[in-house]
């Protein structure tokens, strides 16, 4: 029996309520050497041959803890200005501030949206270009079950909530941390993690600055000088963009393939855009419950 064959017997015998310390004593020696990068893989190929998704979600915590003993592993050693970094460290801070959760702070949830914008607006697209498309749908899911319990928490404080917070969050950060990170350290090549900071920084941070990258990594963006013709006149790329730009909408190009071709960068935008998502199916800039709303606008304008 092939690896992607236990894996999926190990989630059909959860999902029939087996014991786990049962499945973990038959398939320990077997799955030791699994790596993040084949846990991600296999959970994608499982889906993409028409395994619920939730499915996979829900039990995924209950397979980590079979897993654990296979992932985990030394820290990698990251430079201060590594996006990876950046997330582990805010992992730790956002633990800690819902540890310490209290009524009269409960507000402050709201400031770490922006990792989480960062994951999906940045580093999840980076991922799908190199082939890592399903394990980020499931974060997605989770990070919106998070956001959930957090507004449920600033509606009403309880320590029912708070609890039910802090073990979502353990959960997903202990999944992002030993395997989805450790897989886009796999298969991003380096130089594009400079890009990635980039964008990054772009979003912005809620708890610290993270230390830039050195003045010679730094990732420089040359902004070119051909006309554009037009029925009506010539403009330069530069005189384009600044009138796209300063128009009082958002404006967002999906060809005919659902791929995002472009999009404005207005002062006041509405939505969080990256130059990440070029490329990207617009499908895949949205959370898995709303993509049904996104066929149907798209359906509506053939």
């Amino acid at each position: 029996m092939g690896k992607k064959e236990m894996i999926k017997d190990i989630l059909e015998r959860l999902h029939k309520g087996e014991s786990t310390d049962k499945i973990l004593s038959e398939y320990r020696d077997v799955l030791k050497d699994l790596t993040p990068p084949q846990i991600a893989r296999i959970e994608q190929e499982l889906i993409s041959e028409g395994m619920d998704p939730d499915k996979v979600r829900k039990f995924c915590s209950v397979h980590l803890a079979i897993f654990r003993e296979s992932i985990d592993r030394a820290e990698v050693k990251l430079p201060p200005w590594h996006p990876i970094n950046i997330l582990l460290k805010e992992h730790k801070y956002i633990t800690d501030l819902v540890r310490n959760l209290r009524p009269e702070v409960v507000g402050n949830l709201k400031a770490t949206e922006s990792h989480y914008l960062r994951e999906e607006n940045v580093l999840f697209p980076y991922l799908e270009k190199h082939g890592i498309v399903q394990p980020p749908k499931i974060m997605w899911a989770e990070h919106d079950e998070i956001r959930k319990v957090e507004k449920d928490l600033r509606d009403k404080f309880t320590e029912e909530l708070k609890t039910r917070l802090n073990d979502l969050l353990l959960n997903h950060f202990y999944k992002e941390n030993n395997i989805l990170f450790p897989t886009g350290l796999d298969v991003i090549p380096d130089d594009e993690w400079l890009s990635i900071r980039t964008e990054f920084d772009e979003i912005g941070y809620f708890a610290f600055t993270p230390e830039g990258p050195p003045e010679k990594e730094k990732v420089e963006t040359k902004i070119a000088t051909r006309m554009i013709n037009l029925p009506t006149g010539s403009l330069t790329e530069k005189e384009l963009e600044a009138f796209l730009n300063a128009l009082p909408v958002d404006i967002t190009f999906v060809d005919s393939k659902d791929e995002v071709r472009y999009f404005s960068e207005s002062k006041d935008r509405i939505f969080v855009r990256t130059r990440a998502v070029i490329g990207r199916k617009v499908q895949q800039c949205h959370p898995q419950k709303s993509v049904h709303i996104v066929n149907r606008i798209l359906d509506d304008l053939i």
